[in-house]
C-alpha cells in the first residue's frame, strides 16, 4: 500500500521527507520521483549500490571474447594458406574483435539501462502526470501493522521499517497524509484498495 505527495518545489519535498523521518518512517520507505535528476541524499538517502558498469564490462569483455573468437575461428576451420604469412592474421582478427567489443557495450548498456531502471515494471506502482511536468513526488509505503516485510540481505528489521510499524496502516496512512499536508503537497495520491 503507497501513498504519493505531489510537491511544487524541492523545498516543500525535502521538508516532507524530514517531516516523515522524525515521525518514525523509515528513508527505505520513502522514494523520490522526480522529471529531473537529483543527486542521491538531496530528498532520499537510498545508499543503493550499481552494478550497471559491471555489467556493461562484462557485456564489452563477453564481445571482444565473441569477435576473436568469430575472426580466429574461422580463420582456423577454413585456413587459407597465402605464402609464408600466419594463417590468424592480426589486423583483421583486431577490426572484427573490436567490432564485437564495441557492439556487445551498446546492447549491453541499453540492457543495463533498462534493467536499472526497472523497465518494464514488475508491479504497478503509483505515479501521478505532474511528476512528467516537473513536480515531486514523495511516495511513502505503509506496511500495516503484524504484516511480514522482506526487508533484503544484511538489512535489518529496524532499518527497513521504522517505529510506525506498531500503527495500523489507516493510523500510518493518516499520520502521512497529515505531514504532506503540513509540508504543502498540492496533491496527495493514495492507491486504490480491491
Amino acid at each position: 500500500m503507497e501513498l504519493l505527495g505531489i510537491f511544487s518545489n524541492l523545498e516543500s519535498a525535502a521538508s516532507a521527507v524530514d517531516g516523515l523521518v522524525r515521525a518514525g518512517f523509515t528513508e527505505a520507505q520513502i522514494t523520490s520521483l522526480t522529471s529531473t535528476p537529483c543527486p542521491d541524499g538531496v530528498l532520499v538517502k537510498t545508499d543503493q549500490r550499481t552494478w550497471f558498469r559491471w555489467f556493461t564490462l562484462a557485456c564489452g569483455i563477453a564481445g571482444a571474447g565473441a569477435g576473436f573468437l568469430l575472426a580466429a575461428g574461422t580463420a582456423w576451420v577454413y585456413p587459407v594458406q597465402t605464402g609464408d604469412k600466419p594463417i590468424i592474421a592480426f589486423y583483421p582478427t583486431g577490426i572484427v574483435t573490436y567490432e564485437f567489443t564495441m557492439l556487445f557495450f551498446l546492447v549491453g548498456t541499453i540492457v543495463g539501462m533498462f534493467l536499472e531502471m526497472r523497465l518494464p515494471p514488475a508491479e504497478k506502482r503509483l505515479y501521478a502526470p505532474e511528476i512528467s511536468e516537473g513536480r515531486i513526488g514523495i511516495c511513502i509505503a505503509i506496511h500495516p501493522g503484524g504484516e511480514a516485510v522482506a526487508c533484503g540481505e544484511g538489512v535489518g528489521p529496524a532499518e527497513c521499517v521504522g517505529p510506525v510499524a506498531s500503527l495500523s496502516a489507516g493510523e500510518q496512512k493518516s499520520l502521512a497524509r497529515k505531514i504532506m499536508r503540513e509540508a504543502e503537497a498540492l496533491r496527495i495520491v493514495e492507491e486504490a484498495t480491491s
